[in-house]
């Protein structure tokens, strides 16, 4: 079957980026859809690609990120999921989802896609959120042989919360969500970490506040099912094929309010912990390192922390891939 070249159109990023919108079959809200975002490297003739995936009330931004890529020698794509950032719909609620399976669509059109435009050895880079989807497609996703390697920055594999909470609010919420997906429970993750992130307030990152708010997007009963289920998922073992680094911060942020500068280094958002704890059982080939200082998203970490993320990921990868012909 011959492949029909996608339309790409500028991107907001601009400086070279493009971007695909990519329409899938009606959900529960209505039409859907998802958006891939690329930039190419017309010096990079090894037929590598990275495709990126973010995280939760997020969507691709990282200039810098994609940049790194391209000086290593992969093309670049990234993807924007249903209901987040670019692909967010007026009639959508924000990140909503009731089975971490209905991104599964998004992932097989963005790597028919990248694999069409002649990408041989596909590399998955997701963070948090993205994460635990990258994990769980690559377990049981209709085209994870096309995955060559997964790079997981700080992936979300459990909730940061106090026990008690974890082991008897969130089953009840659990079984609720299966009958009143859009009940949404009165909590709020705080505005630290994205206060931490953007320049507006006191981070070094410009973004669209509305794909990306400070305050995260409210959550509902249906999404706490959907992540709970993913969380058990990987809590019970998963049978990842491909070689897999995990990435995180070496230390988990205590003090949430007032704010303070740990949010600059440490894992405001998850616990590290649970991270080391559980990433060896997404398969037989993981390799999980702490960046010192880190942030919850490593690659928007401070100098030189980010750098030395961005050595350790470049590093495993010469270990792990066939070498360029």
């Amino acid at each position: 079957m011959s492949f029909a070249p996608p339309t790409y159109v500028p991107d907001v990023l601009g400086e070279g980026f493009e971007q695909h919108s990519i329409a899938q079959p009606n959900d529960y809200e209505g039409p859907v859809r998802c958006t891939i975002i690329r930039k190419r490297n017309p010096r990079a003739a090894a037929n590598r690609a990275v495709l990126y995936l973010h995280g939760f009330t997020d969507y691709f931004f990282q200039r810098e990120l994609a940049e790194q890529w391209l000086a290593h020698g992969f093309q670049f794509y990234a993807l924007d999921l249903r209901k987040y950032g670019r692909s967010l719909l007026p009639h959508q609620r924000p990140n909503n989802v009731r089975d971490l399976r209905e991104y599964f669509p998004d992932l097989d059109a963005a790597l028919d896609l990248v694999r069409a435009e002649g990408n041989q050895t596909v590399v998955l880079n997701a963070h948090s959120t993205g994460g635990l989807i990258a994990a769980l497609y690559a377990d049981a996703g209709a085209h994870r042989a096309a995955l060559a390697a997964l790079v997981l920055n700080s992936p979300f594999f459990e909730m940061n919360l106090p026990w008690l909470v974890r082991r008897v609010a969130l089953p009840l919420l659990t079984r609720v969500g299966a009958i009143f997906p859009n009940l949404t429970p009165r909590a709020s993750l705080g505005r630290g970490y994205g206060e931490s992130l953007h320049r507006q307030f006191r981070g070094e990152w410009d973004y669209n506040l509305a794909w990306k708010p400070v305050e995260v997007f409210p959550v509902n009963a249906g999404w706490l099912r959907a992540i709970r289920k993913g969380h058990r998922q990987v809590a019970r073992g998963l049978s990842v094929a491909q070689p897999v680094l995990v990435l995180h911060s070496d230390r988990t942020l205590r003090r949430y309010r007032p704010f303070n500068d740990d949010f600059f280094r440490t894992d405001g958002v998850l616990n590290v912990q649970h991270i080391r704890k559980l990433a060896p059982r997404l398969g037989p080939r993981v390799t999980v390192r702490a960046i010192e200082g880190g942030m919850h998203d490593l690659i928007l970490s401070r100098e030189p922390v980010r750098s030395e993320a961005y050595r350790q990921i470049f590093e495993w990868l010469a270990t792990v891939l066939p070498p360029v012909e």
